[in-house]
């Protein structure tokens, strides 16, 4: 690791309350020209643009050239399996920690460069790992490098998400709803529950359970 690069690393996620589907944590790594670039190319918060066709192709585009841009750039789908282990315990937050930890780690982030992650409740405990870090709330207004990896990791929930409705669709016809827990989503989960006599692998099967921010780091 080079002590002289001056990039910014922002950590945001994507899909942590849906029902439906794999979290994204993304890690942007920014330097200053690319941090420009990026605002005048209309990098903000990903929940910004909305929702449905129109609003994902301009997340799809924006997240093209941040990867584009960037210094460097890290996303990891946090699948189901590993949600309900760690929410059925209650653990949701150290699992984004976790995750969060490694991928900078693998980014070789030292402890000397700026880390500003999403989420000031949630991400303060990786102070003790990161001493650089800074855990701030709404984050993507304030640092254009938490806005990129807003939209890099919204653009992989976006992915992954279609590929859950493509392989349904067909079975179940049109499903909308996002993943959340709504309307929407529960009448697929209905229809996919009262054809199979279960929920499809895809659902988060211990969703509800407490989210302590509290419990271990790692």
């Amino acid at each position: 690791m080079s002590p002289t690069r001056a990039w910014v690393f922002g950590v945001d996620e994507a899909g942590r309350g849906p029902i439906l589907g794999p979290m994204a944590i993304s890690v942007v790594a920014l330097d200053r020209q690319a941090a420009s670039a990026l605002r005048r190319a209309g990098v903000v918060d990903s929940k910004d643009f909305g929702a449905g066709p129109t609003a994902w192709a301009a997340r799809a585009e924006l997240a093209a050239l941040v990867t584009r841009k960037a210094a460097a750039v890290s996303v990891r789908l946090v699948e189901v399996d590993e949600i309900d282990h760690y929410t059925s315990r209650g653990q949701l937050n150290a699992l984004e920690r976790r995750v969060t930890a490694e991928m900078l780690r693998e980014l070789d982030v030292g402890n000397d460069e700026r880390i500003i992650c999403d989420g000031r409740a949630l991400f303060s405990p990786l102070v003790a790992l990161f001493p650089s870090l800074e855990a701030v709330d709404h984050g993507e207004s304030a640092h254009t490098a938490v806005a990129a990896a807003s939209i890099v990791a919204k653009d992989a929930r976006d992915t992954a998400f279609a590929a859950i409705v493509a392989r349904y669709e067909p079975e179940f016809g049109p499903i909308s709803g996002g993943g959340y827990i709504n309307a929407a989503t529960r009448r697929f989960l209905d229809a996919y529950r009262a054809k199979h006599g279960a929920l499809p692998p895809e659902a988060r099967k211990s969703w509800g359970a407490k989210n302590d921010a509290t419990l271990p780091l790692l």
